[in-house]
Order: structure tokens, then C-alpha cells, then sequence
């Protein structure tokens, strides 16, 4: 299936992507290397009805993937978000978990597809309200407490004083578990997780620093981990607070 080539035959970079090459704009059509799991997933949350992702529509002449544009805003930072925005994220990602689970029963290994990516950096935002998740580079099977865990940390809680004291983002760690409908078992676990997950990060960009490709955009690896040194330093000199904001 391929999509019309004669609309608009300019291609336009498409801004904010760190480590994938090749992402442009042709007409109302996004076009990226091509991946086989993420061509699954989009038909299977497609067919599942979840529209929070954009629509798969086919490849080029190219080998690319061919995916619809979503309109609307992507964040280019991290930065302090409303309750409300906390909340309607939270939500969205429950209904991408519930609707990867036929998949991820059939791929087997955890029980939903996890966007393990899922920052605002990674969301649609339309008329303020948050209402897509993009670029699935990184989704695998897991468990979902590790999407709710990056969330908590890269929508909530951040060492930089202009987003505000760790009580008031724990209030909103406290939003985002309410939003999703995490379990009791689970609200225990959430602070350790979001730590594992930082800890999951500094492996990663040191693996990037020595072995990867260079970043596309954005600050150097060894930027990352300074910075994600101190957001550990962070939650864990906040544990308290924030696991009292979850009892």
C-alpha cells in the first residue's frame, strides 16, 4: 500500500527526534526508517480501535514507513505541566496498555507493550490537552508499571527548582496513579521503579557515549547522565515524600 507520492513531493525534517535519522513531513504523511514491530503495533492498536497513536498507512517507494500526521503540539522539553495535563496522560496510557494486551499475550515475555519513551517530548498535545503518544522506537513487551514509572518521572518530578517543590510534585505523582488506576501492590513499587528506570537510563547513555551513533540533536550523552545523575540524587532524597504522596 502506498500512500500518494504527487500531494506534496517536499520533504520537511521533522524537528525533536534525538536518535532516529530520516523523520520527514510529506504532506499530511510522516515518513521513517522502517520497523516491522512498530507497523504491528499500529495496525494492532488500530484494530483494537485505540486512536492515540498516529495511523499506519503503508510504505514508500523508499522502504520507509508511511504513518499519518498528527496535528497538533509536541514539546520540545520537558517542562511543568497542569494536573489536568498529568491526569489526561495518565489516562491515555492506560488505554495504550489495554489495548496492546492481545498482542503482548501473543508476543508473550509481559502483559501489555510498553512505549518505554512515553515523555511529553513523545505526546501530542491538542488544544493543551495531551492526545497521542508518537515515535515507538523503544516499545517492547514489559510491564506496565514501567511506563507509569517514566512517566511519573519525566511528566512529574524533575530536580529543576522552576517545576516546582517535590511536594507539589508529588501531588501530581499521586494524579498520574489515580489517572491510570494503579493497583495498591503497585503504588508500593512506583518510587523504586521510577529509580530503576533512572538507573536503566545511565546504562544506556553510557553505552551510547562509548558505542553508539552520535545524537542527532540536543545535548551529548555525557550531558544525559550528569543530568540523570542528579534527578536520581533527587527521588532519593524525596522517596519519603513522594511514596507518602502514594499511600
Amino acid at each position: 500500500m502506498f500512500a500518494d507520492e504527487e500531494a506534496d513531493p517536499s520533504e520537511v525534517i521533522l524537528g525533536g527526534g534525538r536518535l532516529t535519522p530520516g523523520v520527514v513531513k510529506i504532506g499530511e504523511t510522516v515518513r521513517r526508517p522502517k520497523s516491522v514491530f512498530t507497523r504491528t503495533l499500529l495496525l494492532h492498536l488500530a484494530q483494537a480501535g485505540f486512536d492515540g497513536v498516529p495511523k499506519y498507512l503503508g510504505c514508500d517507494e523508499l522502504d520507509r514507513d508511511i504513518l499519518a500526521f498528527l496535528p497538533g503540539d509536541v514539546p520540545a522539553k520537558w517542562r511543568a505541566l497542569t494536573d489536568d495535563q498529568v491526569a489526561a496522560a495518565g489516562a491515555l496510557l492506560r488505554r495504550f496498555h489495554e489495548a496492546s494486551r492481545a498482542l503482548a499475550d501473543h508476543l508473550g515475555d509481559g502483559p501489555v507493550i510498553c512505549h518505554n519513551d512515553a515523555g511529553p517530548n513523545n505526546t501530542v498535545f491538542r488544544h493543551g490537552r495531551p492526545i497521542a503518544f508518537i515515535d515507538f522506537d523503544f516499545a517492547a513487551v514489559g510491564d506496565p508499571l514501567e511506563d507509569v514509572a517514566y512517566m511519573a518521572w519525566s511528566w512529574c518530578i524533575s530536580s529543576k527548582p522552576a517545576r516546582g517543590d517535590a511536594a507539589s510534585q508529588a501531588h501530581q505523582v499521586r494524579v498520574l496513579a489515580d489517572a491510570y488506576g494503579l493497583s495498591t501492590a503497585q503504588r508500593t513499587r512506583l518510587v523504586d521503579a521510577v529509580y530503576e528506570r533512572l538507573i536503566r537510563n545511565e546504562r544506556f547513555w553510557t553505552a551510547r557515549a562509548f558505542t553508539g551513533p552520535p545524537v542527532i540533536s540536543g545535548p551529548s550523552p555525557a550531558e544525559v547522565l550528569a543530568w540523570t545523575s542528579t534527578e536520581k540524587a533527587f527521588v532519593a532524597r524525596f522517596q519519603r515524600v513522594f511514596t507518602a504522596a502514594l499511600a
